[in-house]
Parts: C-alpha cells; sequence; structure tokens
C-alpha cells in the first residue's frame, strides 16, 4: 500500500486526518524504532543481570539458561504465525497487541518472585516480541516507498538494533548493580503505554488480507523446538538415557515431522518448503542458527565468568561488553562497504575466521587468566566478526527470493536467529553441568574450568557454521548458482 492509498484510509474523524504525509512518517518512525528499541535492549539488560536474577531467585546453573530459551522460544517459534497476523488483521492493530502483551509482560517479570513464574513471563514477552517484531519492519516498508528513501530508514532500523543491544549490556550491569535487575523490565510499562497511545494517533492502519492463518504448522513447530530444547536442557541435569530428556526429544521428534507434513499441504503454509530449494539460502540460514548458538553462549558464559570467576560487579562487567559490542556494531555497519570492493563471500569467511578465533582463544580461560589478554582481547575478536557475519548471512539468507516469498523468506533468518540461541545455549548447557572436575577443586576454579569448556563448545558451534558456510554459501567462480549479492 503506498502514501495515496494511506491517506484513503483516513477518515476525517481520525487524529491524523490533518498532517501530512512527512509529519506522520516522521511519527512513525520515531514510534517504531522506540518500540524495536525497546525488544533489542530488554533482552540485552537480561544478559548482564542473569548472575543476580540467579541469586534473587535462587536458579540453578541450568535452570538460569531458561530466562534466555523460554524468550527465545516463543520469539522464534511464533515470529512467521505474527508476519501472517498483521497481513491478515491490520498490522497496526497487530503492533498495538504485540507492545501491549510485551509491555504487561514486563510487568509481571518485574515482580516474579519464583523461577518458575519468571519464565512464565519472559515466555510471554516472548510472544509479544513475536507479534510485535514483524510488524515493525512491514509498517515501515508500507510508510516508505521502495528505493533510496526505504534503504536508508531500514538502515537505522538495524543501527538501533546494534546500538541498543550494546547500551543494554551496559545499563544491564548498573542497573543491576545499583538499583535492582527488576528495574529493567519496570521500565517498559511506562514506555509500553507511551508508545501504545503514540501508536494509536500516529499510525494508519493496514487494508486486511483474505486468507487464513496456519495455526496447526505454528502450533507444531513451536511444540517440536520447546520439546527439543527443554530435553537437551533436562540432560544437562540428569542422562540422555532419563525418560525426562528421552520423552521430549520424542515428542519434538515427532512434532517436526509432523509439522513438515502440513506444511506440505498446507494451502497458505507459514513456512513456505519452497524456500529450503536455494542452496545458499538453506547454507546462510543453518550457518546462522549455529553461529547465534555461539554467540548466545559467549553472552551467558562470559557474564558469569566475569562476575562469578573474576569478582566484578554487574555494572563493570556490562562496561567490560562495550568494547566488544562496539566493534560489532562498527562490524555491521563497514561489511556491506567492504562487500562491495571484494565481495560477500571473502568478507563472510574472514569475518566468521575473526569470530572462531576470538572464542578458541576466549575458552583457554582459567580462574587466573589475565583480564586485557585473556578476556578482553578475545572479546572483541568475537564482537569484531560477529556483527559483519549476521550482516552478511542475512545478505545470503534472502538471496535469490522471489517477491511473493519475501517476507516468508525473512522470517525464516529470524527464526533461525531466534531458534539457534535457544537450542545453541542448550548444548552449551549441557556441555558446562557434563564437564568433570577432580574432587576438592575449588569453587571459583571449578567454575573458571566449566565455563572454558562451555566457551570451547561454542567454538565448536563457530567450527561448524563456517564449515556450512563454506560447503553452501561460497562457490566457485562460474558454479551454477554462484551469484554474488555484494550490492544487496
Amino acid at each position: 500500500m503506498d502514501k495515496n492509498e494511506c491517506t484513503a484510509h483516513l477518515d476525517t474523524g481520525h487524529p491524523l486526518s490533518g498532517w501530512n504525509d512527512s509529519t506522520r512518517q516522521r511519527w512513525l518512525l520515531v514510534i517504531v524504532l522506540s518500540s524495536y528499541a525497546m525488544i533489542v535492549i530488554d533482552n540485552s539488560i537480561v544478559i548482564t543481570g542473569l548472575p543476580a536474577i540467579r541469586k534473587g531467585l535462587g536458579f540453578s546453573a541450568t535452570g538460569l539458561s531458561w530466562v534466555q530459551n523460554a524468550y527465545a522460544l516463543a520469539f522464534g517459534g511464533l515470529m512467521l504465525l505474527g508476519a501472517r497476523a498483521g497481513d491478515l488483521l491490520g498490522r497496526r492493530r497487530v503492533f498495538i497487541v504485540g507492545l501491549g502483551i510485551f509491555t504487561l509482560a514486563s510487568l509481571a517479570i518485574g515482580v516474579a518472585s519464583t523461577p518458575f513464574w519468571l519464565v512464565t513471563g519472559r515466555a510471554i514477552q516472548g510472544i509479544g516480541a513475536a507479534i510485535l517484531a514483524p510488524a515493525t519492519l512491514a509498517l515501515l516498508s508500507t510508510a516508505f516507498p521502495e528505493g533510496p528513501e526505504r534503504n536508508r530508514v531500514l538502515g537505522w532500523y538495524g543501527a538501533i538494533g546494534g546500538i541498543t543491544a550494546s547500551v543494554g549490556l551496559v545499563v544491564g550491569g548498573i542497573v543491576a548493580d545499583l538499583v535492582s535487575w527488576r528495574a529493567g523490565f519496570f521500565i517498559n510499562v511506562p514506555l509500553g503505554a507511551l508508545l501504545i497511545w503514540g501508536a494509536r494517533r500516529a499510525i494508519v492502519e493496514t487494508p486486511r488480507q483474505a486468507g487464513s492463518v496456519d495455526v496447526a504448522g505454528a502450533f507444531l513447530s513451536t511444540v517440536g523446538v520447546v520439546a527439543w530444547v527443554y530435553g537437551l536442557v533436562h540432560a544437562a541435569e540428569e542422562s540422555g538415557l532419563h525418560r525426562g530428556t528421552a520423552i521430549p526429544l520424542a515428542v519434538g521428534f515427532t512434532a517436526l515431522v509432523l509439522f513438515l507434513l502440513v506444511e506440505q499441504r498446507a494451502s497458505m503454509p507459514i513456512l513456505p518448503l519452497r524456500l529450503f530449494a536455494n542452496r545458499e539460502r538453506s547454507g546462510a540460514n543453518a550457518a546462522r542458527v549455529l553461529f547465534v548458538g555461539a554467540a548466545m553462549g559467549f553472552f551467558f558464559y562470559t557474564t558469569q565468568y566475569l562476575q562469578a570467576v573474576m569478582g566484578l560487579r554487574a555494572s563493570w562487567a556490562g562496561i567490560a561488553f562495550f568494547p566488544s559490542m562496539l566493534v560489532n556494531f562498527l562490524g555491521a555497519l563497514a561489511a556491506p562497504r567492504i562487500a562491495k570492493r571484494i565481495g560477500n563471500r571473502p568478507v563472510l569467511v574472514g569475518a566468521m575466521s575473526l569470530s572462531l578465533a576470538g572464542m578458541a582463544w576466549l575458552s583457554q580461560l582459567s580462574a587466573d587468566s589475565p583480564f586485557l589478554l585473556g578476556v578482553a582481547l578475545p572479546m572483541v575478536l568475537v564482537g569484531a566478526g560477529m556483527g559483519a557475519s549476521l550482516a552478511l548471512l542475512t545478505v545470503s539468507g534472502v538471496a535469490g527470493v522471489p517477491s511473493e516469498d519475501a517476507g516468508s523468506a525473512s522470517g525464516l533468518v529470524g527464526v533461525a536467529h531466534q531458534l539457534g540461541g535457544a537450542l545453541g545455549l542448550a548444548l552449551l548447557v549441557l556441555v558446562f553441568a557434563t564437564t568433570s572436575v577432580s574432587p576438592g577443586t575449588a569453587p571459583r576454579v571449578e567454575e573458571a574450568h566449566r565455563i572454558g569448556m562451555a566457551l570451547g563448545g561454542a567454538a565448536a558451534l563457530l567450527a561448524a557454521s563456517l564449515a556450512l558456510v563454506l560447503g553452501f554459501v561460497v562457490h566457485q567462480p562460474g558454479a551454477p548458482g554462484a551469484v554474488d549479492h555484494a550490492d544487496a
């Protein structure tokens, strides 16, 4: 829908009836970018607040991963459904509903008194994000015409993600240290309410489209992935043969097989299986799952090392992440420019190799590792490669997609991102929990050893991700399907 169509949907009683297109666009941009920033910064705040959450509510070392996993699973599992709902029900309506759910869940998390309460609140918050996030991009695409103007706006959208992620890690540590980890959630309540008020006044509703929601596909995909992650986390607490591990894994496998059968037969599938026919796209999305899993382990375990082993206050632990996140942001901005000169593939391989080197270095952590050489410099290497890698994996993840599948392909990239974090963290929690130590080892030394092994597992995930890129994304010149997407 273009600007003229937007105007046609305004009646004289609408708050925007006296506004020109430029004013409407400015307000929509402020509201959408602020909403996206709220999602990103909230998730970053949680990372540096994890040790305080664990201590305050009595989480186990393995149970703590569900603070992240519950959110990521709901977010990733329902994102495709959230995108489809916006098309069918109207994007302004869905945007406001997602904001409302996210805001109320933040309030519930802020007053949580038990681990179960907090994890449930995080899952509901993830549902709100799954509804809200696709609507933000869709609203920007509707309001700004294709071309330089839209590209500039989408560039701001990506930059907001990088900046707020970095700020969230620092702010999360400071707030958890000086106030409470709960404050990071409470701040969403007035902010969310203000954004809902602004959205009702400044955003024009989009017309609804005919069609049906693939509820069965959304349900089966979510159940399948949740069951798999639960089984892996439970294996860290018990064993692979325990019924609490085996049954969820079997349920997950069955649900995902049924999901594929449903998608084959659905008239409007939530995930068109033809998206997997392209070698480069499939390889990039599979590599993204592994890469994001390693990145989540990096944040999760480095935070705990800085506080539990090195004894840093939460605020200083957050600040310690800032150089890594700064080069992450700069790498994401620089990668497309460099790729335009020498091609996507060498830049992607180089960036992923940089993160792999940093993670392998970081896995050598011990209780007495020097901060600068043993922690800070490898963190910077991981961050420098991370931003560029994810930016270029996104380009390959939507390569060669026909216009009618553009939304589903973009949603699939988002799903790979969220589910990669959940599944990867579950695997690394298993590595952490099953690492053996000598009897009588000091708790601080034991914690450092387990964290080092978990980060070694993250390095293995990065190595596998790089292998997928080399095998599926990087083609020999002249090979079938060898198309460079540097200009994207």
